[in-house]
């Protein structure tokens, strides 16, 4: 097959926007094929058939390969030039991202456009040192030309490539098949407009409706000089709900959302009717809620949402590359106990269509479910490849990359506490006076040291055991390791959050998932107002 350079590729996808009602979305970019006809099917059928004694070589499948001329043998010679220059390891990573968003605001569509993402990144690793270059092309030209550019960055003396790629297929965690692509402009919009509408509606003193929505239908191919060769799509979605409400001239805003790697099923009606209406309820909720005298107070974490304490103020001090570097306050800890024996703390790839899922990682490591605290014992860090050859451990599937212009680094994927052996109205009956987080917003956290400060945007008081007024303009500041080391019961009831987490770590956004169950942590400060 011909290589579809960038130029061809653009053409295509601007044939295909143009043939679309409504909205600019892309219909795809595969190759069209000449409609059938009658004088073809003869033509085919007058064909001679094979000789008998000449075997057919077996075609080579795979998105990359059939869409843009990109086989094994270009990714071999690709990985080899990467590793002329003397190179330990060399690593080749394709992407075609078609990503649309639409934003609902004042009673109408606002904007809708759609971001076609196409290139490629290669890594050198040789020692201590990396190189990378990308192209936004899929050429073999233009990979070669990446493969030597990251090559002479890790220069050293030549190496040799993988003589073949043995393509690995781990078990998929979400479909793989195109889910948004088909989906027609008009459908996506319906479904924006109605969660709009209804959030508008919800309530006489609701002044703004706000919705975001986006899908994605992405593809990757990793291959690397350790002869792997990985491919999968990874479809993502969310749809986000503000209000903003006004009562007696005072106006409170709130959100909820929902995400996952699915297709347009996710989105059933129920599923809209309840991002419209939490996203009412807990903006409403504000105008009754009290602000907290402040201190220092118990603080019980609510199941699922509040994970992000967990993802925020410990699991980054979890990913091996500050540890690595002696930056996080965990370099020290490992094998020695961090919090009470029934706290479990985990990282996993492997949980069903959520937004962190992978079941491969973009080092061309399967997904797997890693166990970082295990009886409150630190027993494991977060791992890329070059954090895995440091400590002279296995990768833990965790090396991500925000896209093909960046290289990997070791990154959260669905981060959660396990269930504990309390019982969740057991712990709220534990606190006399203290405080119920629910929701968190504007997250700081200082990784070295663990320190935090996050604002509560949906809580309440906890007075003698029972959950009372609603509460705001309330931040908890803390330290991660400390808060964890407090940690006094843990309920039975684990839930991980379905919301739009994304993580920025280095430059770099990627998508999480988080959970936990209901926490208690004996002490917290409590208190300040969010500016």
């Amino acid at each position: 097959m011909k290589p579809m350079g960038r130029r061809k590729f653009l053409e295509l996808t601007a044939a295909g926007v143009a043939g679309a009602a409504g909205l600019p979305l892309l219909g795809g970019c595969r190759k069209s094929r000449p409609a059938e006809t009658e004088a073809g099917r003869a033509e085919v059928a007058a064909a001679p058939p094979p000789a008998a004694d000449v075997a057919t070589p077996a075609r080579e499948t795979g998105y990359f390969v059939e869409n843009f001329g990109i086989d094994e043998a270009t990714l071999r010679r690709t990985i080899a030039d990467g590793l002329s220059r003397g190179g330990d390891y060399a690593e080749v990573f394709l992407q075609h991202k078609t990503a649309d968003s639409i934003v609902f605001e004042d009673g109408q569509v606002i904007d809708a456009n759609v971001r076609v993402d196409l290139g490629a990144g290669v890594r050198v690793l040789q020692g201590d040192q990396t190189g990378y270059a990308f192209a936004e092309e899929l050429t073999p030209e233009a990979l070669r030309a990446a493969a030597r550019t990251a090559a002479a960055i890790a220069a050293a003396g030549a190496g040799a490539g993988p003589e073949r790629l043995e393509r690995i297929a781990p078990e998929p965690r979400y479909p793989q098949e195109p889910l948004w692509l088909p989906v027609a402009p008009g459908d996506k919009l319906a479904m924006v407009d109605r969660v709009g509408r209804q959030v508008a509606a919800g309530d006489p003193a609701v002044i703004k409706a706000s919705v975001r929505f986006r899908a994605e239908d992405d593809v990757v191919l990793i291959a690397n000089s350790d002869g792997v060769l990985a491919e999968e799509r990874r479809p993502m979605t969310y749809l986000y709900a503000t209000c903003t409400a006004e009562k007696n001239g005072r106006r409170e805003s709130n959100w909820f959302s929902r995400s996952r790697r699915r297709g347009p099923d996710f989105y059933t009606p129920e599923l809209l009717d309840r991002i419209a209406t939490e996203a009412v309820r807990r903006t409403l909720l504000l105008f009754d809620a009290v602000t907290p005298p402040p201190g220092e107070m118990p603080v019980v974490l609510a199941p699922a949402t509040s994970g992000i304490l967990l993802h925020e103020a410990m699991g980054h001090g979890f990913e091996a590359d500050f540890n690595r570097k002696g930056i996080s306050i965990f370099a020290s800890r490992m094998g020695r106990p961090v919090a009470r024996e029934f706290v479990t703390i985990v990282d996993s790839g492997l949980e069903q269509e959520d937004r962190g899922a992978l079941a491969v990682d973009d080092e061309g490591t399967p997904g797997r479910r890693t166990v970082l605290v295990e009886n409150g014992r630190l027993v494991s860090y977060l791992h890329d490849r070059i954090s895995a050859r440091h400590y002279g451990v296995e990768p833990t599937g965790n090396g991500r990359r925000e896209d093909f212009r960046f290289p990997p680094l070791p990154r959260m994927r669905v981060t959660f506490m396990e269930a504990g052996p309390h019982d969740p109205a057991e712990v709220l009956a534990s606190v006399s006076r203290g405080l119920y987080a629910v929701d968190f917003s504007n997250g700081e956290v200082t990784i070295g040291a663990g320190d935090y400060s996050f604002y509560v945007k949906t809580g309440y008081l906890i007075e003698d055991g029972k959950l009372t007024a609603p509460v705001k303009d309330v931040n908890l500041i803390g330290n991660g390791p400390d808060s964890l080391s407090k940690i006094e019961m843990v309920a039975g009831d684990r839930e991980l959050d379905g919301g739009t987490w994304t993580c920025g770590k280095d430059g770099q956004s990627v998508p999480v998932g988080l959970g936990l169950p209901t926490v208690k942590v004996s002490a917290i400060n409590v208190g300040g107002v969010r500016r």
